[in-house]
């Protein structure tokens, strides 16, 4: 989960240096209630998590998770047996040939392990990667959200010390993200939109 907000931290921090370089400095303000010059704040954890599409990766990770554990404890079911299988067979077996069945067993373990782990990893990989799409594909509403209140800013409400809830955009955000990805689902209706 630490990796999971860093990375989210890292990538609003990324996405507020690249607004403030790309935005025109004298942006025309149109007024959503925050003055002029102001600076917006946003929980970029809220911001995935709540969105359509945060919901959707959401969803789709935890199912296949689900899938990932059933299938974990199924293979843990096999081995406990196969270890149990082995370890009744040992009083009747040279301590040579024993070995080398003990030594493919752990083998075996080992190598599963590793599989499993690799899928695990693979999960959270394709989580990160989510919301890496999630966050360029943001970007351009957050750019327009500063243009029309004339901020200069948006930063992680996490961040920020103190500060009124008016400056907090983050619900404004997620509907207008909504809008143009709704859960992302249809890639090209995404790229249409590039």
């Amino acid at each position: 989960m630490t990796r999971y907000v860093t990375c989210i931290k890292q990538a609003t921090l990324l996405l507020a240096a690249w607004l403030l370089i790309s935005l025109p400095l004298a942006a025309p303000a149109q007024q959503l209630g925050t003055p002029t010059g102001s600076i917006l704040t946003i929980s970029s954890d809220r911001l995935f998590v709540e969105s359509a599409f945060g919901q959707r990766i959401a969803r789709e990770i935890e199912a296949e998770s689900a899938v990932l554990a059933a299938e974990n404890r199924k293979i843990e079911s096999e081995l406990t047996a196969e270890e149990q299988a082995l370890t009744d067979r040992r009083p009747a077996m040279e301590a040579d040939a024993f070995r080398v069945l003990a030594d493919a067993f752990d083998e075996k373990v080992q190598q599963i392990r590793r599989e499993q782990e690799a899928k695990a990893v693979a999960l959270a990989t394709r989580r990160d990667m989510a919301q890496v799409e999630f966050f360029r594909i943001a970007a351009p509403v957050l750019e327009a959200l500063m243009r029309e209140t004339g901020a200069g800013v948006i930063l992680e409400r996490s961040s920020v010390f103190l500060s009124a809830n008016a400056t907090d955009v983050t619900d404004l955000a997620i509907s207008r993200i909504n809008a143009v990805m709704g859960d992302g689902s249809v890639p090209d209706a995404i790229e249409d939109e590039e």
